[in-house]
């Protein structure tokens, strides 16, 4: 494997007989470096394994220590994970990455690499489970670079890490909800949905773009029955509420939530009070929007007011509904499609930041449920087959 340092290094021989043969090189584009990178590009150098097989070779030097280490993760977990994700051959030696392989993985691993040790020099974290989504956005468009793909940063605090979006479609979720009034974000779970237009929400408060944050849900049971819950309104409703909870104190210490919430400015309620109301001035979140019936959800678009900017959120596979009642986000999806000033976002599994099980659980069910409905419609078919030649007699 040839170095880019000790390539440049060599010293052309004095002698004007037969030059000694040198691998074809080619050169991967040069790049602006964040401070801690060494500043030179890698060479890539075409050459051929033991087996005769066409190889592909680059390295990357990273001089500053504290860099290399995040760049790395614990025990080399993220290096790992490029390999494991890119197909490249991928080793660390003193404060050289070098990789291996075909050209086009090589490549793919390189660019990630590169503009990774970028990002961590701004003072971005990078983990194992965001490795996969970027490189995915980096294969579909090979033009693009990890800092153009994840350029939608949220800032939501001083004191908090900003909060990046981790795939292509988390990246144009982000775009809607800054340039539309009103975005629709539609997908299975795990795929940053609520988390995103949280943090969203609390990056406009800080920023006094907005006044308050108004958090709604539909309190709709998920497939059991809790029977009757003790204490005021407002501990009744706490338990449909928590996940919206849970997402809010991501974004923000206990302490400032709670003085946030004593003055008002944020505001967790279920859907079924929102009748009436007028919001001004207001981020609001609609979230599990599936379980919102088709006048809730006609009731709730049309209380958002000048100032306001309203995100919708759901997954339409998971609808608690009861048995015949149609979910108000799928029609408001299918009524509001084409009209200007509202975003739709759809995520798929491929999306999904969770734990890499959740994106095989999700792949598994809608195997599933493809296969009911292929049966069903197949089922239906033949039974208006034998419904035919009763009617000709």
């Amino acid at each position: 494997m040839l170095e880019g340092a000790e390539a440049r290094s060599e010293r052309a021989p004095k002698s004007r007989g037969k030059q000694p043969h040198r691998p074809h090189v080619a050169h991967l584009p040069r790049r602006t470096v964040a401070p801690g990178l060494h500043p030179f590009y890698a060479e890539g150098v075409r050459r051929q394994d033991r087996m005769g097989n066409p190889s592909y070779s680059a390295n990357l030097e990273v001089e500053n220590t504290s860099v290399l280490m995040a760049l790395s993760g614990p025990n080399s977990a993220v290096l790992n994970e490029v390999a494991k994700e890119s197909g490249a051959e991928i080793s660390l030696r003193g404060n050289t990455i070098y990789l291996a392989g075909q050209e086009g993985d090589v490549r793919l691993a390189f660019r990630y690499l590169r503009d990774a040790a970028e990002l961590v020099g701004r003072g971005f974290t990078i983990s194992p489970s965001d490795v996969a989504g970027s490189l995915r956005g980096l294969r579909a468009d090979p033009k693009r670079s990890l800092t153009e793909l994840l350029d939608e940063t949220i800032l939501v605090t001083a004191r908090r890490r900003p909060v990046l979006p981790k795939s292509e479609a988390q990246r144009r979720y982000v775009e809607a909800m800054r340039t539309h009034d009103l975005t629709f974000g539609i997908g299975p779970a795990g795929t940053g949905k609520t988390y995103l237009a949280m943090a969203m929400a609390a990056s406009w408060l800080g920023q006094k773009r907005v006044k308050r944050i108004v958090l709604v849900r539909p309190a709709v049971e998920a497939g059991e029955r809790l029977g009757f819950l003790p204490g005021d309104l407002a501990e009744k409703v706490n338990p449909y509420l928590r996940p919206l909870y849970d997402a809010l104190y991501d974004m923000l210490d206990f302490e400032r939530a709670e003085q946030l919430k004593e003055r008002g400015q944020i505001e967790v309620a279920p859907l079924a009070f929102m009748r009436g109301r007028t919001l001004n001035d207001a981020f609001v979140i609609l979230d599990e929007a599936q379980n919102a019936t088709s006048e809730q959800m006609r009731m709730f678009l049309t209380r958002f007011g000048y100032g306001s900017k309203v995100v919708v959120t759901g997954d339409i596979t998971q609808t608690d509904l009861p048995q015949g009642a149609r979910s108000g986000l799928k029609e408001a999806r299918d009524l509001l499609q084409n009209v200007p000033g509202i975003a739709f976002c759809t995520f798929t599994d491929s999306d999904v930041v969770r734990h890499p099980l959740v994106q095989k659980i999700i792949v598994a069910y809608e195997q599933r449920d493809a296969a009911l409905a292929a049966a069903r419609a197949e089922q239906q078919q033949q039974q208006q087959q034998q419904r035919e030649p009763s009617s000709e007699r």
